[in-house]
C-alpha cells in the first residue's frame, strides 16, 4: 500500500479518536451482564443503528434455545454489511457484547465509562468493548477514505462469550455466518495488547466426577460409607499423581503468560453432604454423595483421548483398589486447541501494519483460556481467525477495569490499515 494511502487512513484515525472513545463509553453504560444475559437488545441496537446509518445492512439474530435464552433474556446478536460494490474476499470483525459480574473493589462507576489519566474505566472497557468500538471505527475510517476497496466488511455483535458462546458466535457459525463464501477473513478485537496477535488458545475439558457413599447417622459412621471420604481419596491422587505429571507437559504454542505454556488442572468447585446450601446446622449423617467439577486446560501436543483417560485411569484404578469405591463421570464442555498458521493472510496482514506503526515486529501468542475463535474454527471451517485488539489481558475481570485512549486508537489504525491490505489483495 502506498504510504499516502496509509498516511490518509491513519489521519482519518485520528480524527475519529473522541469518536472512539464516546463509542467505547456508550457501549459501556449498557449493562450486559453475563449470566444472565442483560441488556443484550438494547446494546445490539446501539451497534445496529450506527451502523445502519453509515451504509451497512443491518440484520438481527437470536439464538434461540440456545443455553440462556429466554423472552426475558434473549440471546439476540448484530451482523452488519457493507459491500463494496466488487467482488472480492470478506473482512469480518466479530466483538461480544456480553461482559461479567462486577463483582467488589470498584472506585469507578462500572458503568460510567468515566475518562481519567488517558484512561476509559468500567466493566468491558477492555474486554471486549473497546475493541468493538476500535473495529466500528476502524470500518468507518476505512470506507471514509475512499480507497478503492473490493469485497465487503461485516461487523458482529455477539452474545454470551463469558459463557461459551453458544448462543453467539457457535450459534451463528452453524448457520454460515462464519463459513466461505459470505467469511474469508475474521478478527476477534480481544484485549491481548497492541503488539500481539493471538493464533490461537489451549484446549480445555471440563468434567463433573460424583462418588457415591450410603447414608447413615453421623453418630454411627461406621453404619455408612462416606462419599466425601471417597472424594478425598480421589483428590489425592490428582495431588500426588497427576498434577506432577501435568507441570512436566509443555508446549512449543507461545502462550501468555509463560505459566500456562504447560498442562493446567484446576478443581473448580466440591459439594457433597446433606444440607448444603441451607441456612442453620447441618444434618448430622454421613455423606452419600459428593462431586467436583474440574477444568482441564491442555496443550496441542495432547490429545482428547488421553487427556480424560487420565482422569478415567485414576478413578478406575481406585474402584480395583478402595473397597465399594464407585462413581460417575460426566463431560461438560470440551473444545480442542486451536492454533492459526503465522502464514494466514489475515495474520500477515495484522504483523505487517503492527511493525511499521510500532517499529518492532509483532508478537505471535496464544491465549491461556480460549475464546470465540474456537466456534469460528469447528463450526464454520474458517481458519483464517485470530484475535487481535487494544487493552491488557491481564486487566479482564477485574475491578477497575480500564483500556487506554492511546491503545484504542493505534489498535483502530492496525485494524483499518490490515482490512485494507485484505480487501485489495496485498497480502495474497
Amino acid at each position: 500500500m502506498p504510504a499516502t494511502a496509509i498516511d490518509l487512513i491513519h489521519r482519518l484515525v485520528e480524527e475519529r479518536r473522541e469518536d472512539v472513545v464516546a463509542l467505547t463509553q456508550d457501549l459501556v453504560r449498557i449493562p450486559t451482564i453475563n449470566p444472565p444475559g442483560d441488556a443484550y437488545v438494547p446494546c445490539a441496537e446501539l451497534l445496529g443503528d450506527r451502523l445502519k446509518a453509515r451504509g451497512f445492512e443491518v440484520e438481527y439474530v437470536r439464538g434461540h434455545d440456545s443455553p440462556g435464552d429466554t423472552d426475558a433474556y434473549p440471546r439476540t446478536n448484530v451482523i452488519a454489511r457493507w459491500e463494496s460494490g466488487r467482488p472480492g474476499p470478506c473482512v469480518h470483525f466479530n466483538g461480544h457484547i456480553d461482559v461479567v459480574e462486577v463483582g467488589p473493589g470498584w472506585t469507578t462507576d462500572p458503568f460510567g465509562g468515566e475518562i481519567r489519566d488517558g484512561k476509559v474505566f468500567g466493566r468491558g472497557t477492555c474486554d471486549m468493548k473497546g475493541g468493538i468500538a476500535a473495529a466500528v471505527v476502524a470500518a468507518e475510517a476505512l470506507i471514509a477514505s475512499g480507497l478503492p476497496l473490493a469485497g465487503a466488511i461485516e461487523i458482529s455483535g455477539t452474545v454470551d462469550e463469558e459463557t461459551g458462546g453458544y448462543g453467539g458466535v457457535a450459534y451463528l457459525a452453524g448457520r454460515g455466518y462464519f463459513s466461505r463464501p459470505r467469511v474469508d477473513h475474521v478478527i476477534i478485537p480481544e484485549p491481548l495488547n497492541v503488539d500481539r496477535v493471538c493464533l490461537g488458545h489451549r484446549g480445555v475439558w471440563w468434567a463433573e466426577v460424583t462418588t457415591h457413599g450410603r447414608i447413615a447417622h453421623g453418630s454411627m459412621p461406621f453404619l455408612g460409607d462416606s462419599a466425601i471420604r471417597h472424594m478425598t481419596a480421589f483428590l489425592e491422587k490428582l495431588e500426588h499423581e497427576l498434577y506432577p505429571r501435568l507441570e512436566r507437559k509443555t508446549t512449543a504454542m507461545p502462550v501468555v503468560p509463560a505459566g500456562a505454556r504447560q498442562s493446567t488442572l484446576n478443581i473448580n468447585s466440591l459439594h457433597g453432604g446433606l444440607g448444603e446450601g441451607h441456612a442453620g446446622f447441618p444434618s448430622a449423617v454421613v455423606a452419600h454423595s459428593c462431586r467436583t467439577v474440574l477444568d482441564r486446560r491442555y496443550l496441542i501436543e495432547e490429545s482428547y483421548d488421553e487427556v480424560k483417560g487420565e482422569i478415567v485411569g485414576l478413578l478406575e484404578d481406585l474402584k480395583r483398589h478402595r473397597n465399594d469405591f464407585r462413581y460417575d463421570l460426566k463431560e461438560l464442555f470440551h473444545v480442542p486447541p486451536t492454533l492459526t498458521s503465522a502464514d494466514q493472510p489475515v495474520v500477515r496482514a495484522l504483523a505487517r501494519e503492527i511493525e511499521r506503526l510500532f517499529g518492532r515486529p509483532a508478537e505471535f501468542i496464544c491465549s491461556p483460556g480460549t475464546y470465540d475463535q474456537k466456534h469460528v474454527v469447528r463450526i464454520g471451517n474458517l481458519e483464517d481467525c485470530v484475535a487481535y485488539g487494544p487493552g491488557i489481558l491481564d486487566l479482564a475481570h477485574q475491578p477497575d477495569e480500564y483500556v487506554g485512549i492511546d491503545d484504542l486508537v493505534q489498535s483502530t489504525k492496525v485494524m483499518a490499515v490490515a482490512a485494507h491490505h485484505l480487501l485489495t489483495g496485498a497480502v495474497e
